[in-house]
């Protein structure tokens, strides 16, 4: 199935169930699912989880309770800005350096972590560093618009995940270590995607019923596809730029 087809369709069917979840229309976005929390909970009871420091993740609504937990149990998070648009562009969260700006203000030092995670209050709390600034990230949770069993993710159609990937692919702070995971309602997983070579196939495919260990026969990028890439995408993206 055509990727665009299969996302309208994944939309279409969340919409038409009732399990979509401000903000709406779940239409053009990485949508929200009723069961968000549930599937944060199920991912956070894995060894993968456990054994995480340091995570990337995504931006979105329905990964908000990810990188809550993942705050509150003291792992340090990066963001990326949208668009990747500054030289900078992966915003650091890092849980210790949030409870003392929450001390300073006198506030309360839980609230100031749930505010952290957010996109509208991200920036009162995180650093932006470069991806070159990126320790080794353990795990890498990304939002979805429909996945596979056997790990095929699609997004929004934008590509900025598997560029963000690729990045620091390049750079060393991802690597066949790394664990690649998304979080997504039953209504997301499908039969009918297919990766291509610049896609991230999924290693953890978590749902609020269950996880699925896709154990993925598809090749992760090794770096930036620069064939991919127009001149005006790469003059568009600082650190593309110097990269190149």
């Amino acid at each position: 199935m055509d990727k665009q087809d299969l996302r309208e369709r994944t939309w279409d069917a969340l919409d038409a169930a009732g399990e979509a979840r401000f903000p709406f229309p779940p239409h053009g976005r990485i949508p929200n699912f009723a069961g968000a929390d549930d599937a944060a909970d199920r991912l956070a009871s894995l060894p993968e989880w456990d054994d995480a420091d340091v995570l990337k993740a995504n931006p979105d609504a329905p990964q908000l309770p990810v990188r809550r937990r993942a705050l509150r149990e003291g792992k340090v998070v990066y963001m990326a800005q949208p668009r990747l648009r500054d030289e900078r562009p992966f915003m650091k969260l890092d849980p210790a350096a949030i409870r003392d700006a929450a001390a300073d203000r006198d506030a309360e030092p839980s609230a100031a972590l749930d505010d952290a995670a957010t996109v509208s209050k991200m920036d009162r709390y995180a650093d932006p560093v470069g991806p070159d600034e990126l320790p080794h990230v353990d795990l890498v949770v990304s939002g979805s618009v429909a996945v596979t069993e056997t790990g095929a993710r699609v997004g929004k159609g934008e590509g900025y995940s598997d560029l963000e990937y690729a990045v620091l692919r390049e750079l060393g702070a991802v690597d066949d270590e790394t664990t690649v995971a998304t979080t997504v309602h039953e209504l997301q997983v499908t039969d009918d995607a297919s990766p291509d070579a610049h896609d991230v196939p999924m290693d953890l495919v978590v749902t609020p019923e269950r996880v699925v260990r896709t154990d993925t026969a598809f090749e992760r990028p090794d770096g930036v596809d620069w064939t991919a890439l127009s001149d005006e995408r790469i003059d568009e993206i600082p650190v593309l730029d110097r990269l190149r």
